[in-house]
Parts: structure tokens; sequence; C-alpha cells
């Protein structure tokens, strides 16, 4: 035991990496296990937009959506998605899809809305990337984007 302290006390700095790196970890852990969203594939996406009535809301800066979305895809950032819960009180027992670019800001997006009493809350693993790339799905272009 004096050893571990003498080794902690002369390394101080690598302990505390260690500390910080096991508490992320474990949150993680803890997150994933308790996440109350789920993840689907772009496949699946659209066979869940085909078969019943799904909202898709995209949580990307207004010019990234502009570039290319999916159809009838909403705007919404993520910065501004608990402002705009109000509107979407209607869609709460419907299943919703959530796109981002990559698949990152879609699981913030999938807490808020599931901690706002949305029940089916489902994020789109890769995003709009591997939608795009990946898949090949089409997608619409609203805006005028230099190539």
């Amino acid at each position: 035991m004096d050893r571990y302290l003498e080794f902690i006390l002369n390394h101080y700095i690598l302990s505390l990496a260690l500390a910080v790196v096991t508490y992320l970890l474990i949150q993680e852990l803890f997150d994933t296990a308790f996440k109350k969203f789920g993840a689907v594939s772009p496949l699946l996406a659209v066979a869940k937009m085909n078969d019943t009535d799904t909202l898709v809301i995209d949580v990307r800066e207004p010019e990234e959506f502009l570039k290319s979305h999916i159809e009838n895809s909403i705007n919404t950032p993520l910065g501004n998605l608990s402002t705009h819960l109000p509107k979407l009180e209607i869609h709460k027992n419907k299943p919703v899809l959530i796109a981002c670019q990559t698949g990152t800001r879609s699981a913030s997006a999938g807490k808020i809305l599931t901690k706002a009493g949305f029940e089916q809350v489902f994020v789109i693993t890769g995003g709009m990337q591997a939608w795009e790339k990946d898949y090949k799905l089409p997608i619409k272009s609203t805006g005028k984007h230099k190539s």
C-alpha cells in the first residue's frame, strides 16, 4: 500500500489522468446503459419513415441544412432545440428521428427530447454523412453553395 501512495505522489499527473479517464469511462458506461432513446441505421430510418408518420429533426446549423437534408425534415439547431420544444409537443407520441452531420450532436438532442417526454426517439447513426456517402440515400438541397 505504501508503494501505491509513493507512486501516486511521485507521478501525480499520471495518477490524475488515470482518475479522469476512469471517471469518463464510467460516466459513458452509465449514459449508454440508461439512455432512453434508440439508435437506428439510415436504412432502418427510411423504413420507419415509410411505415409510420415520423418526424425528422435535423439539429445541424442552417447553413449545413441548406446544403443537403432529408426530405420533409425540420431544421432546429441543437442550441435552439429547448426553445422549440413547445412547437414539437404535438409529436410527443410519434416516432422522432434525429439527424446531424456525424451522429454526435443528435445524441445530445436525444437526451433533451426524452427528458421533455418524447416517447419514441431515435438517433440516426452516422448522421447525414452516413446517409449521403455510405448508404447513398436521397437528399434535398434548398440553398446555393459553392462546390
